[in-house]
């Protein structure tokens, strides 16, 4: 019997087919010391060794018990009700078999649980992208560390975190409330669950401790359930799942309902845009399921979202197929991270700002946008053999109002890993019909240096960033669009490495970055990510 003085923690393990990946995450568990009273393992009938390495673990280890399931579940929803349904400590935290926990994760929850009376306490989380080992922040500057939220409804920001293996929770609230997972084969059930978490209004601790390194492999052979977007199934089963959670929120405050809605334009329907390939069947079918899914947003929930989600939302009604060719790649563009309009610029009978001549949809709000946000379009191509000549578009005088005046080259580590390489400004020159160019130096074997000087050995990979400077002081931070002429591989000479390989390359969201090899090993470490991503393009 667990002492009601010591509250203690399950953590919830769910494993299917992960027999060389499971045992990292439970020792990951087991860990954390005796703050974790136990750690359960539900195996989801895997038809390799993973229910052997399970067994083989928990004859080591009193604290780890196994639930082996007989019949597939088909998702992840059945197994972690499973664990919740086996779990006897006061509080249940869940893992996912090829992720681990940070030392000391499940104590500094359980902490903030405790002196805060919170039903739910959150905690920061990374998406480690494998093998390079990069950490992207989950959701960065929604949580305030410190923070205690008395109720969902008081920051509905709250339902961009979908996530539930980043928090800890209360197993009295979970059970009071009715709280599970849906069963069998539901695709995102942390949507859904999350959902009814928010829906049943706890008071929630924000702590700043990283709490989760959730694992992404996008070149293993079996990718995860929300990287396998090879057909259209998997954005419809997550239009699915949101249309759940909203329904749920919805009935339990209009606030958060409303917040939930926009959270899918802005973020979900983005993200998806921003891939779609060049697969006409898939297009096809993706624009009907999206098209037919966001008629039936309230015209006010649209209102809500910002800018650009309404623009997008607009084009996707206006609508029945795809567009061209020529307006699928803008839309593709405008939905990358940071948006890009691509030229032309069309106007309507009125003189107002549309999305182009074969689709007059106004781009309502633009006048309001801040210099920051907007989604102006720089082309770089070549200059020389060390330049870069680049063209800034105006959008519908909007720039021009602000004056650019200087612009400066920025590298940043891919994966945000390390600081960034800045240049000086330069100065921009005014071209005519709402243009500004400049020559920029594009110096790659002086980067390569720099990034070994920061311990960057082997490849190095860099995205490519353009700050511009406006003389009413504001500014704005893009992505320039590659033209195909910059896109050549280099082999430069170097006194110091001997040879230099570079290779600018256009990202799926249609950016400028780089890849360079400096020295006989950085070739070969760029060889080997070429094979890994023709394999990963194969399968």
């Amino acid at each position: 019997m667990t002492s009601t003085h010591t509250p203690t923690v399950s953590v919830v393990v769910i494993a299917y087919n992960d027999a060389e990946l499971v045992g990292e995450a439970i020792s990951s568990a087991l860990a954390q010391g005796p703050v974790v009273a136990e750690v359960i393992a539900v195996n989801d009938a895997s038809a390799d060794r993973t229910a052997l390495v399970l067994d083989e673990l928990a004859a080591r280890h009193p604290r780890l018990k196994v639930v082996h399931r007989t019949q597939n579940s088909g998702g992840c929803g059945t197994p972690r009700n499973d664990g919740i349904a086996a779990a006897t400590a006061p509080y249940v935290m869940f893992l996912d078999s090829d992720d681990v926990l940070p030392p000391g994760a499940v104590g500094a929850l359980l902490r903030a649980a405790v002196d805060n009376r919170a039903p739910v306490t959150v905690g920061s989380c990374v998406r480690r992208e494998l093998p390079e080992s990069r950490d992207v922040p989950w959701v960065p500057g929604l949580y305030v560390p410190g923070e205690v939220i008395d109720k969902p409804e008081d920051r509905p920001e709250l339902v961009r975190d979908t996530l539930c293996v980043n928090k800890l929770y209360e197993r009295a609230f979970l059970d009071g409330h009715g709280i599970r997972f849906p069963d069998g084969r539901f695709i995102y059930e942390d949507f859904v669950f999350t959902a009814r978490v928010l829906a049943a209004s706890p008071r929630i601790a924000v702590i700043g401790d990283l709490v989760y390194v959730w694992h992404v492999r996008r070149d293993a052979a079996q990718v995860s359930i929300s990287l396998d977007r090879k057909d259209v199934g998997n954005w419809s089963a997550r239009v699915e799942a949101h249309r759940a959670a909203s329904r749920i929120i919805t009935g339990s405050s209009p606030e958060l309902g409303r917040a939930c809605q926009v959270k899918f334009l802005e973020y979900d329907l983005r993200m998806y845009l921003r891939e779609l390939g060049q697969d006409p069947g898939y297009q096809a079918a993706w624009w009907t399921l999206t098209r037919d899914y966001v008629a039936g947003f309230d015209d006010a929930d649209i209102e809500a979202a910002g800018a650009h989600a309404r623009w997008i939302v607009r084009v996707l009604r206006a609508t029945a197929v795809p567009p061209a060719p020529a307006d699928l790649q803008r839309l593709t563009r405008f939905a990358a991270d940071p948006p890009r309009l691509l030229p032309p610029y069309a106007t309507g009978p009125t003189g107002a700002p549309v999305w182009s001549d074969a689709l007059p949809v106004e781009l309502d709000g633009l006048a309001e946008l801040v210099t920051a946000e907007l989604p102006v379009t720089i082309d770089a191509e070549p200059s020389g053999c060390s330049g870069l000549r680049i063209q800034v578009h105006d959008l519908y005088g909007r720039l021009a109002e602000a004056g650019p005046r200087t612009v400066q080259l920025r590298f940043q580590p891919r994966g945000n890993l390390g600081k960034p390489l800045v240049t000086e400004p330069v100065e921009l020159t005014p071209a005519g019909g709402g243009h500004w160019t400049a020559q920029l130096p594009f110096r790659l074997t002086s980067l390569a240096g720099i990034g070994r000087g920061d311990g960057r050995r082997g490849m190095q990979a860099w995205d490519v960033k353009l700050s511009v400077e406006c003389a009413d002081g504001s500014s704005l931070l893009t992505s320039p669009r590659p033209l195909d002429s910059l896109l050549h591989r280099r082999v430069l000479p170097s006194s110091r490495y001997g040879v230099l390989l570079a290779q600018p390359y256009r990202t799926s969201g249609g950016s400028l970055a780089l890849r360079i090899a400096p020295g006989a090993a950085g070739v070969l470490s760029l060889a080997r990510n070429r094979l890994h991503r023709a394999r990963s393009t194969r399968r």
